[in-house]
């Protein structure tokens, strides 16, 4: 279809003042907005190790925490009967093993004076060896359930901030049930790109954050591999990001491909009646000549109309010199 332009052929004297500049192909990058969503790299749940009830609850949404820390305190109270029972079998056996003892160093005195047979020393030797034998099985099932009683302090398993605790004070939770959610690994703007835009990505590219005229950049820092639902997951890094809010949305424009077009400073353009007009450098002098503007590129802080129409590479354009 035959498109119509309007050339103006009005001669007028350039002011002395106006810049002239050759219309060349330059390259383009195109750009494909979507959004992106503050994400901590890692999430990490906080789980039990031991059933019982939450008795201290630590922390709460929004804390930050350390590797290590204790955020919750969970106990079973059939470990501390365990311990009461295993305490009075120790009590019960070592004071069997007093008189086992006892009756061993009786014994040897009577063997010496040839009163007990040696048979009879042995069995007495055996009753002490049993006593001491359960004496310290007994005291190896106590630090096992000990153990298990230190196991019911939940620790953050890295540095990070709270992001969840689905349960309260007074909740019974099981083992392996997790207790809060550790958002940790750095902050990060986490993307969701079509996958039909996933080869024009690389780890390294500039990513422009945010709206129209906002000057923000960041840096395609990881592209994961996996793509689930037709969206490969990436990730930029943002110097100053905001991440009070994890899971907050973000315009971002992701460089998707590169082409060619023809590009004039945007102040070279004046609007006549509706038409956009250029003055250019002909034979017969400078003609404002109509055209078709494009998007907007900003290239070294300043503002490049691109033309769809109307000029061709070559042409001599004057700039700033609008009577």
């Amino acid at each position: 279809m035959m498109k119509r332009f309007f050339v103006l052929f009005c001669l007028f004297a350039a002011p002395l003042s106006a810049e002239t500049l050759e219309v060349t192909p330059e390259t383009v990058t195109e750009w494909k907005p979507v959004y992106g969503q503050i994400e901590t790299r890692d999430r990490v749940p906080a789980r039990a190790r031991i059933g019982g009830t939450i008795n201290e609850l630590l922390v709460t949404e929004g804390d930050r925490v350390e590797a290590g820390a204790r955020i919750a305190v969970i106990e079973d109270d059939k470990l501390a009967f365990r311990i009461d029972a295993i305490d009075a079998r120790l009590d019960s056996a070592r004071a069997q093993l007093a008189t086992a003892q006892t009756d061993l160093d009786r014994g040897e005195q009577l063997l010496e004076r040839g009163v007990i047979t040696t048979q009879r020393m042995d069995q007495l030797r055996t009753q002490v060896q049993v006593l001491q034998g359960e004496i310290s099985s007994l005291s190896s099932e106590r630090l096992v359930i000990e153990q298990q009683i230190t196991e019911g302090a939940v620790l953050a398993p890295e540095t990070g901030v709270v992001l969840r605790v689905p349960v309260a004070r007074g909740s019974v939770v099981g083992p392996g049930e997790a207790v809060a959610e550790i958002g940790g690994g750095g902050a990060f703007l986490r993307l969701a790109v079509p996958e039909r835009f996933a080869g024009a990505l690389a780890e390294g590219d500039v990513i422009e954050i945010g709206q129209d005229g906002e000057a923000r950049q960041g840096e395609l820092v990881k592209l994961y591999p996996l793509i689930e639902g037709g969206r490969v997951q990436a990730d930029v890094e943002v110097d100053g990001l905001d991440t009070r809010f994890v899971g907050r949305r973000l315009p971002v424009r992701l460089p998707v491909a590169e082409r060619e077009a023809l590009l004039v400073p945007d102040e070279a353009l004046e609007r006549v009646g509706g038409i956009d007009l250029v003055q250019v450098e002909t034979a017969q002098g400078v003609l404002k000549r109509a055209v078709v503007p494009g998007g907007l590129v900003v290239r070294d802080g300043r503002a490049w109309r691109e033309i769809l129409t109307g000029l061709n590479a070559g042409d001599v354009i004057v700039v700033d010199g609008h009577e």
